[in-house]
Parts: structure tokens; sequence; C-alpha cells
């Protein structure tokens, strides 16, 4: 009984290691599994207020010191020191929440060419929708 408690642990522990892997280590997003993850309303697309909630609860995620902003630390690579740079109009070296989602906005209308105001899988498989998708996950 206690071997099958100690393998019951082991494999409870390799499971957290596993799904709390930084994100760097994590297989790129597929259009098509993003779309899965984020369309609430299963019409296989996702619009801005989706994306929104999304980037919402990452910003909240990653906002780890409880300052109401993301450092470069924080942000993890999302964003380049030129991606940081624009996405920062005070020029504090940190993004809050209103300056990460306007980055966030930007990145989805890069990624909709057509201008329908909803992206689908083709669309987040190019660079701008890769681009959101890295920006939110």
């Amino acid at each position: 009984m206690s071997l099958r408690v100690s393998s019951s642990f082991a494999a409870l522990a390799l499971a957290i290691g596993v799904l709390s892997a930084p994100a760097a280590y994590a297989k790129p997003v597929s259009g098509a599994s993003a779309i899965k993850m984020i369309d609430t309303d299963n019409d296989a697309t996702i619009d801005m207020k989706e994306v929104e909630a999304v980037a919402s609860a990452t910003f909240d995620r990653l906002e780890k010191d409880a300052d109401g902003t993301l450092d470069a630390k924080e942000l993890k690579g999302r964003l380049s020191k030129a991606g940081l740079k624009q996405a920062d109009p005070d020029s504090d070296g940190t993004v809050d929440k209103k300056e990460y989602l306007a980055a966030v906005a930007a990145r989805f209308k890069a990624a909709d060419p057509d201008n329908d105001g909803t992206l689908d899988a083709k669309e987040l498989q190019s660079p701008a929708g890769k681009a959101l998708l890295a920006l939110i996950k």
C-alpha cells in the first residue's frame, strides 16, 4: 500500500511539474487549437471581446508583484524591447493593464486583414496572428 501511495504521489508531482513548465518549453499553439481555447461563442472565430477576456486573465496571471504593471521580466519575452517601448506611451518601462490591452488590440487589428472584426484559424497562423497568440498565451 505504501508503494501504491508513493507511486500516486510521484505521478501527481510529475503532472504538476509538466503543467507548470515555463511557456518557453510549451508547444506553439496552432490557429485551430487557439480557436478552441478562446472561442466562447463557438462560431469558429475569435473576436476582440473573446481575446480581451483571455488577455486580461493573462495580464493578471503574469503580474506577480502586485504593482499593477508588467515589466520586461514579467512579460517573459512576449514583447521585444521595441514592442515594450511601443506599448509603453508613458515611458516608465512597464505596461499597465490598459497599455497591455491596447497592445493586444493592435496585434488583433494587424491579424485581421479583412477587417471583419474576427480572426479565423488561417488568420491566426499568419505572422501577425502568431504575434497576437504569443502575447496572450
